[in-house]
């Protein structure tokens, strides 16, 4: 990726087709009115960081690997005695993306780890947050090609959450959409 002139593939497309479809879907008058992806958060907790704080570096190190990206250690906010956890200890790690990391992580997620879900049908189209905002779980970390399956102490999921530039959820699930994401309807 050292060359200047280098361009994501989902950037581009989004820039030729997305912005095109998007703006005679909904008759934006101004450039700027059409939504876009302004980051992604990728999220994995680990809860039995608790008893063993070695779980936490291999989830730091598959997420590394997954994002391209170091990670930063979430700690915990309350203390919550059932759970025997305290108050600034370590429990997850994120990473946000943005630019053409953003891009190249969503390429690499839509056209290779998602088809790669055992029994996979598609993603809710449920699960908007009203502002724009798209949020799901990947139940195993291995769908994602960087992952070397023999390296993997445990199986783990995460969270990945899209922010958009969309006022709307019908706006933010045409530009996901158009993207190519697998979305399913359910009634």
């Amino acid at each position: 990726m050292s060359d200047k002139h280098y361009i994501p593939r989902l950037k581009q497309f989004y820039h030729e087709h997305v912005v095109e479809a998007l703006k005679k879907k909904f008759g934006f008058k101004n450039v700027f009115q059409i939504p876009k992806l302004n980051k992604i958060v990728v999220n994995i907790g680990v809860g039995e960081a608790v008893q063993n704080p070695k779980v936490l570096d291999f989830a730091v190190a598959d997420l590394q690997q997954i994002t391209g990206q170091k990670p930063v250690i979430r700690k915990a906010r309350k203390s919550i005695s059932n759970f025997k956890l305290r108050a600034g200890m370590e429990i997850g790690c994120s990473v946000t993306l943005r630019k053409d990391r953003m891009f190249e992580f969503l390429d690499r997620l839509i056209s290779i780890s998602l088809p790669r879900v055992r029994d996979f049908r598609g993603l809710s189209d449920k699960s908007f947050d009203g502002h724009g905002n798209y949020s799901f779980g990947i139940r195993e970390q291995i769908i994602f090609p960087e992952i070397n399956y023999d390296k993997v102490d445990k199986i783990r999921g995460m969270n990945v959450t899209i922010c958009t530039s969309a006022r709307t959820d019908e706006e933010a699930y045409e530009l996901l959409k158009e993207f190519g994401f697998p979305f399913v309807r359910r009634n």
